[in-house]
């Protein structure tokens, strides 16, 4: 045993910059775009929030986030809040861009108390390994899955995209993102019609973020903290904070970071961020497996894409809805399949044990599909395989 901590020491790379600027780190920044894009677009078009305070809450948090952790730790919208908005918005217009700022208040509140008081870490440990590993490995698999949904939409165009963005992922990172970035924009502007006019029609403008909070009414706090903050707790628990710890640990052993951490963080983004009009965020597994497969190994990959997202909110918040349309399905399919690759991957240390093998197989195929199912299949299926009542 020894022996191999001695050489899992001596292959553990090199403290590097804390904030790096490379090429690979301008390649890995635009590389958790599959995952940001839509929501964005979403939130403002769908749901009505604010872009200027949603573009600047992204970009400080992500400016923060990098030169604290010294990592690609990725920040991104938190997924059930924003499907829950997104589809209530569309549906039943109850949840109002006041519900969406309440959520994100109660949200950062909760993180703040779990990070606090340890008792995330707590948590982590009482579930288990092989729980954790399973829903990294979902999450990279439902990213994959996602992914290949969205370049389904143009499989011609995105199979051949996909394929030479691998070749050069092996060579050049920042030549990969290139030409994604340009294809997907020359795409764009192919397929409708309207995109050049709308794109000539832009100009500078600032907006300054507005109070969200001068008009709340009971319905919107009852909508954000039961409908939204809530149910997203468990997601959030899996999503950003276990996966993330795991993947971090693994890829970047220089800089370990804690459940504790990550719950602090993730709670004190959300409360700053909720007096500008942000959106529930949290970090995620997918999206720093994202930046890391384009070349990110520092914190200057968010640092970098957080200081585009602050000028876009300062000088083009009112164009924004033309500008994510640069980003087309195909595009952001290709991004999301190599993110979910490079997670899945990075949790592939599975057990020796037959039944704790079962456990992390069974939790990832359900963490594909459902997280808070997952946790509990993994938990309770767990107990019964060290209890020695599972016969495989």
């Amino acid at each position: 045993m020894s022996g191999v901590q001695t050489d899992e020491v001596k292959s553990a790379p090199a403290v590097t910059a804390r904030l790096n600027f490379s090429s690979g780190e301008w390649s890995g920044a635009f590389g958790d775009l599959g995952t940001l894009v839509p929501f964005l677009l979403a939130y403002v078009t769908v749901v009505g929030v604010a872009p200027s305070g949603m573009l600047l809450g992204f970009g400080l948090a992500l400016v923060a986030t990098g030169f604290y952790y010294g990592t690609p730790q990725a920040v991104q919208p938190m997924k059930a809040i924003g499907a829950v908005s997104i589809a209530g918005a569309a549906q039943t217009a109850t949840v109002t861009p006041e519900a969406v700022a309440v959520a994100a208040l109660a949200t950062g509140l909760i993180w703040l108390l779990l990070g606090i008081t340890g008792t995330a870490e707590r948590v982590v440990r009482w579930i288990g390994r092989p729980v954790i590993i399973g829903i990294t490995l979902g999450l990279g698999l439902a990213f994959m899955l996602q992914g290949t949904q969205l370049m389904s939409t143009a499989v011609w165009f995105a199979a051949p995209l996909l394929l030479l963005t691998i070749l050069l992922l092996a060579r050049k990172a920042i030549l990969a993102m290139v030409l994604i970035l340009i294809s997907g924009i020359a795409w764009a502007l192919l397929t409708d019609a309207s995109m050049a006019g709308a794109l000539a029609a832009t100009a500078p403008g600032f907006v300054p973020p507005v109070w969200p909070f001068g008009n709340v009414s009971w319905d919107a706090v009852i909508t954000g903290v039961v409908l939204l903050a809530l149910p997203q707790v468990p997601l959030t628990l899996g999503n950003a904070i276990l996966a993330p710890v795991e993947f971090s640990n693994h890829e970047f052993p220089q800089r370990p970071v804690t459940e504790r951490k990550l719950a602090v963080t993730t709670g004190l983004i959300n409360t700053l961020g909720s007096f500008i009009g942000a959106v529930p965020m949290c970090h995620g597994a997918g999206g720093m497996a994202a930046q890391a497969s384009f070349g990110a190994r520092s914190g200057g990959a968010p640092f970098i894409l957080g200081v585009f997202l602050i000028v876009l909110a300062l000088c083009f918040s009112e164009s924004i809805t033309v500008l994510l349309r640069l980003f087309p399905q195909p595009a952001l399919g290709v991004m999301l399949f190599l993110a979910g690759l490079q997670l899945a991957l990075g949790s592939c240390d599975f057990s020796r044990d037959k039944g704790e093998r079962f456990v992390t197989l069974g939790t990832a195929a359900l963490a594909i599909w459902n997280v808070g199912a997952a946790f509990l299949f993994g938990i309770v299926m767990l107990y019964i395989a060290r209890r020695g009542w599972l016969r495989l």
